[in-house]
């Protein structure tokens, strides 16, 4: 045992653990800044081009915030009731025990959430490379640089305390929203409408390209909601802060949903601008959508803006995956003695240093395998998305088995029509995860079917678990009291 976590207990003195510091706004910025990347300026021309119609599209978007409105008030429950820097994590171990959790976080924290944070500074580079081209290195070196000089940055901002992080987030997040309504506005003000006859010429023009025209088969729906959901993916990563938030049991639910209906509008105003710009077959056709809108408003400076917002979306998601993904690793340490240094809270900085570092040092290493292996390397961890919709499945299923196991439980919120809602949710999971898994089996990888990938990661953490497992440890608390 650590000698000053053994002194702590001789003393009677508990280790420190989190403590509510974060304000609703900063939940809201974090959230936001989660789900919002860098999908939104390409999901919505992959929507098009599988929407019958203009209605259906902007269904599609409507249903894919209703569905995650749904599954946050399911989380506001789960949050609510058990606030925990696990989230998931402590929500799949009170449900199903030590080892489900741990092959989750173990998967979280391997693959998915650090893969995540290295393919978004690659973004982050890709289009800053653009606007400012990195000065040193060989040619093509400029994305992968800037990718590890951004992860270092923001880990080390993020050692410095929670409230360093989380004003970080809440800046970013404004200019994300603040470069998001530019576009709406310069849509509606500057750009000619794609029903006039220099705007039809054009997306004319856009539309002879070879990208498929809108897709009017009914099967389309059920793609086309597939990158819905990809899109509005990210607000649970909400429970990850349920027990550093202030005054949670009321503004845990308040940050949940004032977020997924921020985004949702947010979503439909930014698809509205697009398809006033450029129409629905020239959405349907258009390989950078963003940049095309910007185009026929700006200019040639409208590109370098997109360029710009791209690259602060990125930031912003990076920023915030990196606070609410260190807090697994947390969770992993206070659980399973043999990683119990990831479980070290920094009290005074309220923040889990050593977690936060070592996710950096991974993030950074699979940087370095990005630039080796290119696109393999983002195939790679888009093939764990089965992985991630598998536990994701489990954790709704824990709010029916946590009421039936634990119907004593203060629940400060319920989440209401239940079963109704709650089975919605676990539905358009389950049907998430056939989907990518039908995804998955149809791509290959080095010549091997790609689901061998989530089943490689799943293997591995099994064969961690007989090295792991212990007595819990002593100074453990991913149970609340």
């Amino acid at each position: 045992m650590d000698p000053v976590e053994a002194a702590r207990i001789a003393t009677g003195i508990e280790p420190p653990r989190p403590r509510p510091s974060i304000g609703l706004r900063a939940a809201v910025a974090l959230i936001v800044g989660v789900v919002i990347g860098a999908g939104i300026f390409k999901a919505p021309a992959i929507v098009a081009s599988f929407s019958p119609s203009v209605e259906a599209m902007f269904g599609l978007w409507l249903l894919g915030g209703l569905v995650s409105l749904v599954g946050a008030l399911c989380y506001a429950e789960l949050a609510t009731s058990y606030p925990n820097a696990g989230g998931d994590y402590h929500f799949l171990q009170r449900a199903y025990g030590r080892s489900v959790a741990f092959l989750f976080g173990w998967a979280r924290f391997s693959v998915i959430t650090t893969g995540s944070i290295a393919l978004l500074g690659f973004v982050f580079g890709d289009y800053l490379q653009q606007v400012l081209p990195f000065p040193l290195g060989p040619p093509g070196a400029g994305p992968p640089l800037y990718a590890a000089a951004i992860i270092v940055v923001l880990t080390l901002v993020n050692m410095r305390g929670i409230r360093a992080g989380a004003n970080t987030q809440s800046w970013l997040t404004l200019l994300e929203v603040g470069g998001l309504l530019l576009i709406v506005g310069a849509a509606a003000f500057l750009a000619e409408p794609a029903s006039g006859p220099a705007a039809s010429a054009a997306t004319a023009a856009v539309a002879a390209a070879d990208t498929p025209p809108a897709n009017t088969a009914p099967a389309s729906w059920g793609m086309a909601m597939v990158f819905v959901l990809l899109t509005y993916g990210g607000w649970n990563e909400a429970a990850y802060i349920s027990a550093e938030v202030r005054d949670g049991r009321r503004n845990m639910v308040k940050a949940l949903v004032l977020s997924v209906l921020l985004i949702t509008s947010l979503y439909l105003l930014v698809t509205w601008a697009c398809w006033h710009t450029l129409g629905l077959e020239g959405m349907a056709a258009s390989d950078a959508l963003a940049a095309d809108v910007m185009r026929r408003a700006l200019g040639q400076p409208g590109e370098v803006l997109i360029a710009l917002l791209v690259a602060v979306s990125a930031l912003t998601s990076i920023n915030a995956t990196m606070i609410v993904g260190a807090r697994t690793g947390y969770a992993m340490g206070c659980d399973w003695p043999r990683l119990r240094r990831l479980g070290r809270w920094d009290g005074e900085r309220g923040t889990p240093a050593v977690a936060i570092l070592v996710q950096g040092a991974a993030a950074l290493l699979l940087v370095g395998l990005g630039a080796a292996f290119g696109s393999g390397f983002k195939a790679m961890v888009e093939f764990t998305a089965p992985v991630f919709w598998l536990f994701f499945l489990l954790a709704g299923l824990s709010l029916f088995v946590l009421r039936r196991r634990e119907p004593e439980r203060p629940r400060p919120f319920k989440v209401p029509l239940f079963p109704l809602l709650p089975l919605l949710f676990c539905a358009s999971c389950a049907w998430m995860l056939w989907s990518s898994l039908s995804y998955v089996f149809s791509q290959t990888l080095g010549g091997l079917n790609a689901a061998w990938i989530g089943v490689a990661v799943l293997a591995l953490g099994v064969l961690l678990l007989p090295l792991l497992r212990h007595p819990p440890a002593s100074t453990g608390a991913t149970h609340p009291p």
